[in-house]
Formats: C-alpha cells, sequence, structure tokens
C-alpha cells in the first residue's frame, strides 16, 4: 500500500515537471527559459526597420537647408513654366533646398545651380523626401548678383554653359549684363518681357544699344526645359576693379 501511494505522488511531481516547461511566457513575451519566439524575432525586426527607414527618412529631408542669398552672391533665380516650382533666393521658394550660390569675390569662373531633386524640394512638392518630381518647362531664368549695382558697379557676367540634368544646352545667342530695379546685377537666360537692350546693358567690352542682333534676353530654347530637375550655370566675371 505504502509503495502504490509513493508511485502515485512520483507520477503527479513528474506530470507538474512537464507541464510548467511547455513553453509558458513569462512578463516580457519571451519564453520561460529566456529564449524568443519566431513570430516574437520576426515582430521585433520589422520594428527595427520601420524605425530604421523613418530615421532614414528623416536624414535624407534634412540634408539641405534652403540657400538664403545674400549680399554679394550670385544665383541662378528661375521659375518653371507655370512659375510654381522657383527660385529668386529666399526660403519660401520651392527650388531653395540645395540652391548653389556663390559669393563673387573678384574676377573669375563661377557656377550657380537650382537642384529639383533635392531632398527638400521633394518632401514640400510630394511629401516624400524621396520623391521624383520633375519640373516641366521655362518660364524665367537668369544669373543675379545680389547688390551688385552697389558692390561691382562696372562687372559685366558672361554665361559660358548651360546644363540641364548634366546636359549641356545650346546657347542661341549672347547674353548681356544690367542692372535690375538699380539694386542687382543681372546676365538674362530666358526673359520673354524684354526686347532690346535696357539703358545699362553692357559686355566686357562696354555699353550696348539698340536692338538685339546677336545679343538677347532669350538665348535657350524653352524646349530644352520639357522636364528638368537641376539646371547649372556656369559664367564669368569680368570688369570688377576696372576703375580703381
Amino acid at each position: 500500500m505504502t509503495r502504490k501511494l509513493l508511485a502515485a505522488i512520483l507520477a503527479a511531481a513528474a506530470a507538474m515537471t512537464v507541464c510548467t516547461a511547455c513553453g509558458a511566457k513569462d512578463k516580457k513575451g519571451g519564453n520561460a527559459d529566456g529564449t524568443s519566439s519566431a513570430a516574437d524575432a520576426a515582430s521585433g525586426d520589422a520594428a527595427g526597420d520601420a524605425s530604421r527607414n523613418g530615421s532614414a527618412e528623416n536624414n535624407a529631408a534634412e540634408t539641405e537647408e534652403p540657400t538664403v542669398a545674400k549680399s554679394g552672391d550670385a544665383i541662378l533665380i528661375i521659375t518653371d513654366g507655370q512659375w510654381y516650382a522657383k527660385y529668386f533666393g529666399t526660403a519660401e521658394d520651392l527650388l531653395s533646398y540645395g540652391a548653389g550660390a556663390v559669393q563673387i569675390t573678384g574676377n573669375g569662373d563661377y557656377t550657380v545651380s537650382v537642384n529639383a531633386g533635392s531632398a527638400g524640394t521633394q518632401k514640400e512638392i510630394t511629401g516624400d523626401p524621396n520623391g521624383s518630381y520633375q519640373c516641366s518647362g521655362l518660364g524665367f531664368a537668369a544669373v543675379k548678383v545680389m547688390d551688385g549695382t552697389k558692390l561691382f558697379p562696372e562687372m559685366s557676367i558672361e554665361i559660358r554653359e548651360i546644363r540641364v540634368d548634366g546636359n549641356p544646352v545650346q546657347l542661341s545667342a549672347k547674353n548681356y549684363t544690367s542692372s535690375d530695379d538699380n539694386t542687382e546685377m543681372r546676365a538674362n537666360i530666358y526673359n520673354e518681357y524684354v526686347s532690346r537692350f535696357p539703358d545699362d546693358a553692357h559686355n566686357a567690352d562696354g555699353k550696348l544699344t539698340g536692338e538685339f542682333g546677336e545679343y538677347s534676353s532669350q538665348i535657350v530654347d524653352p524646349a530644352a526645359f520639357s522636364k528638368w530637375q537641376k539646371v547649372e550655370v556656369d559664367f564669368t566675371v569680368s570688369g570688377i576693379g576696372a576703375q580703381e
């Protein structure tokens, strides 16, 4: 009788041990032995991926700051065909993110640019810093030097090359230099509102008057800007210090 009772007690204890080890979860969601299930691992990986992707998007969106033009800066002022995406040197302009301004320090070669493919511009337009929005058409374009008439009254700007998404654009005429509102010095690239030389139009050799001839305020064909993101303009500055 004693042996039967002892056998029953041992059997019950063994059953309890087996049930306790049957993969019960602890409070943190792991197994009792401290391991994680496949489902837990997959869930953790997904959460990690989402966190990393979110961080990547945030970092991408913060890679450029709006470029605000300062006195003495040369910039590419430009609009698309609808005057929607544009850059005139302010932080509010859609194309201000990553815009390439350059400080004019003397005679020499310079480059200015805008880039609609920048993360900041794409986020503003599409909501996604990795978006693929392209500008359509060309409404206006010029190289402008902020406070140029005051800082460099004798300066001349000669545009040498324009590239649209890395591809050189044919120049159909020569550009000239003139003041803008008696403040900024400008070289028009595409300006439909001017059909003859302004009063202070000039080039590196001096004053220009009368009809345009080989010069123009529209030195590119807007068809070359049917779809675009990045526009770069190389130009040469001369005449600074000419009267010193």
